[in-house]
């Protein structure tokens, strides 16, 4: 028998945020909405056992709300890295967000370190009465797909965040196993990604036009996998770039676990070419045209902003946005209103912005494809999550497959 209940403020029926508790003991991630004021999840989780898909402040962001419970975690090695740096900044930007409020503390983190086990994909363990086991499902470097087995062998398979298409940096979702249920992510039902390439090809020739008429290629880009396949592409085409933020810090992270790569060579290459960026260099990088990498990918936080309030009344430059903007992140206001705000400030943006498809999740027909196929091999239900379309693609399953589909809100639990 398996228990599912969800466990955040205001369901997740919403992109940004993901947490699921199975048999009221094992929590499948547990993450923060990014926004000026983050929202946190909601209180009185009590998980023994916590499983991490992958290192994205949306699904790991608030596991060290939970250390005072000195639960079991699991994750893959680079997760496990990725969520103590996130973790870090988390604390550093709490000083100077509007909440000011810091959501856990320097202990928190020391003993979530203490208490993660690393894990590889394909190996399987035990916790609390179930065996688990982590499978690549592309995305990031390190992402998890996670299956889950009750000792009475009924199964359940967590996609996390999935990409079954290869990256320059990682490559995609491999096969995954059969499971009696599926919990699916559905970030793009309903919208099928541009063709990689093409949005390649017109990403590098703004660019390129860019520097042509003298302005600056400003490229915001989230620090874990975004950066470092922007830089590998700007390399692909010869572009040397200059990286700063916490992209280079994952770089570092990266270059110990060359297994979880597609292509570690070309990664080394990339960064070797690209120019670091310290603080105390910024002023000189706008000096001339320049091809910027840095972060935050959503322009709330990090060196993005100071490059922003020195080119935000350039017309000659670019804000070249390389991802989604959620609603009520300085990228969505943007590339809506051409505007900003930092620091109080309200800054109009003569800069053109531009938004270019670099998602790292399967789009809608990969989506429908995945249900068929696990649905073939027995899947008897799906629990559609992590999306703002859920209760239409619970619907189209129900009507298409004729397999039982849920759009679950939050604070329901399903019993089966």
């Amino acid at each position: 028998m398996f228990v599912l209940e969800l466990s955040f403020k205001g369901g997740c029926r919403e992109v940004g945020r993901s947490g699921l508790l199975v048999n009221g003991e094992i929590l499948l991630d547990y993450g923060i909405k990014a926004g000026d004021i983050p929202e946190y999840p909601r209180d009185g989780m009590e998980p023994k056992a916590v499983l991490v898909s992958h290192g994205h402040l949306d699904h790991c962001g608030a596991v060290p709300n939970l250390m005072y419970l000195s639960p079991e975690v699991f994750m893959t090695p680079p997760t496990a890295e990725f969520t103590s740096l996130l973790g870090r900044d988390t604390l550093k930007l709490a000083e100077t967000t509007l909440s000011g409020v810091s959501p856990f503390d320097p202990d928190d983190l020391q003993k979530l370190t203490q208490r993660t086990r690393r894990k590889d994909y394909g190996e399987t363990f035990k916790t609390y009465g179930h065996s688990v086991c982590f499978y690549n499902a592309g995305h990031i470097p390190g992402a998890s797909g996670i299956r889950i087995e009750s000792e009475s062998g009924e199964s359940l398979f967590y996609t996390g965040d999935l990409n079954l298409q290869e990256t320059r940096l990682v490559p995609g979702a491999e096969e995954f196993p059969e499971a009696d249920t599926l919990v699916l992510e559905s970030t793009y039902f309903g919208e099928d990604h541009i063709p990689r390439k093409e949005t390649e090809k017109r990403f590098i020739e703004s660019v390129n036009e860019t520097l042509d008429r003298g302005g600056t290629a400003l490229i915001p880009a989230f620090a874990i996998g975004r950066t470092q396949e922007v830089l590998m592409l700007l390399d692909a085409y010869g572009i040397r770039a200059y990286v700063d933020g916490m992209g280079r810090d994952v770089y570092k992270i990266l270059k110990k676990y060359p297994e979880y790569l597609r292509s570690p060579g070309l990664l080394d290459r990339a960064f070797d070419r690209a120019t670091q960026v310290k603080d105390h260099q910024r002023d000189s990088v706008l000096g001339e045209p320049a091809v910027i990498v840095t972060t935050a990918g959503m322009l709330n936080g990090g060196p993005v902003l100071y490059y922003l309030s020195r080119l935000y009344k350039d017309p000659k430059s670019k804000v070249l946005l390389t991802g989604y903007q959620v609603e009520g992140t300085n990228g969505r206001l943007a590339l809506e209103h051409r505007m900003i705000e930092t620091r109080g400030d309200v800054l109009t943006l003569k800069p053109s912005v531009e938004q270019y498809d670099f998602s790292a999740h399967c789009g809608d027909q990969e989506l429908k494809q995945l249900v068929k196929d696990f649905c073939k091999k027995g899947t008897e239900r799906v629990f559609v999550m992590h999306g703002e379309k859920t209760e239409a693609f619970a619907e189209w399953i129900l009507e298409e497959i004729g397999v039982e589909a849920y759009a679950p809100a939050n604070g329901e639990s399903f019993t089966f």
